[in-house]
């Protein structure tokens, strides 16, 4: 019997954009992911008077009332250089629908960013 590897699907929880304030990602609904997701922060060196990014996930059952998901924050992003950041969550034990959340900081900070994640579609 052949057994059809489980497709992989990427999915974009922060369109990739320049931003200049702080920004909440579309929730994705999870439900058809199994296991363990990989989700990508992609960001340029920031711009302005110290900028700094901070990019978390959240978590919802509802696609309205988010949460924070634990230990799901990437390091944070500064002035100095290009980022690319990656964080492993596991869909499992996730609400239904997930998404990224950026907050910026600055005298007139800007970063060009985007987050995404590829997970395994169990359909």
């Amino acid at each position: 019997m052949l057994i059809e590897p489980k497709r992989l699907t990427l999915a974009t929880l922060l369109p990739g954009a320049r931003r200049t304030a702080t920004a909440n990602g579309t929730g994705v609904d999870v439900r058809n992911y199994i296991g363990m997701a990989k989700v990508i922060l992609a960001s340029g060196a920031g711009g302005g008077t110290n900028p700094t990014l901070d990019v978390k996930l959240q978590e919802s059952d509802d696609n309205s009332t988010f949460a924070d998901i634990t230990g799901a924050a990437f390091t944070q992003v500064t002035d100095a250089a290009d980022s690319t950041q990656e964080l492993h969550v596991n869909l499992d034990s996730t609400k239904r629908y997930i998404r990224a959340v950026s907050t910026i900081t600055g005298t007139s900070p800007t970063f060009d960013c985007a987050v995404v994640f590829v997970g395994q579609n169990q359909s």
